[in-house]
């Protein structure tokens, strides 16, 4: 994996930087010729890769979705991770070898999954501000 790892950059800059830049300069050619194609970078904007990047973004992104369906990983390329299994605390040792009643394992279960409810109602509510 690791002789690949620089294909696969290579590939990711290109799907995530110069697809989005390059689709936006072909759209302004389209719509309104070099004069259009200039424009940014003629016109005082800070940064006139981002304004093209973040134009050309919608139509970068469907063509990724589109190269995905002729083959997973080819538009959006698989990013590789890294997985750490964490040994359980103390007291979840402690919870394990006491071998409680159903009643408390019940009890146990249910506030485990009020907090995981409460806290997935926070992050879509988070969510839903961010959008």
């Amino acid at each position: 994996m690791a002789e690949n790892q620089p294909f696969d950059t290579l590939r990711l800059t290109l799907m995530q930087e110069v697809l989005p830049v390059g689709l936006a300069l072909v759209e302004r050619v389209r719509a309104g010729g070099p004069a259009k194609v200039v424009e940014p970078f003629t016109s005082g904007v800070s940064d006139p890769l981002r304004e093209l990047r973040d134009e050309g973004e919608p139509a970068a992104k469907d063509v990724r979705e589109r190269l995905d369906q002729v083959s997973p990983g080819l538009g959006n390329p698989v990013m590789p991770v890294q997985v750490a299994v964490e040994e359980p605390s103390a007291e979840a040792v402690e919870v394990l070898e006491e071998g409680n009643s159903l009643e408390q394992d019940e009890q146990q279960l249910h506030e485990v999954l009020a907090r995981i409810t409460q806290r997935l109602r926070a992050l879509e509510a988070q969510l839903e501000l961010e959008s």
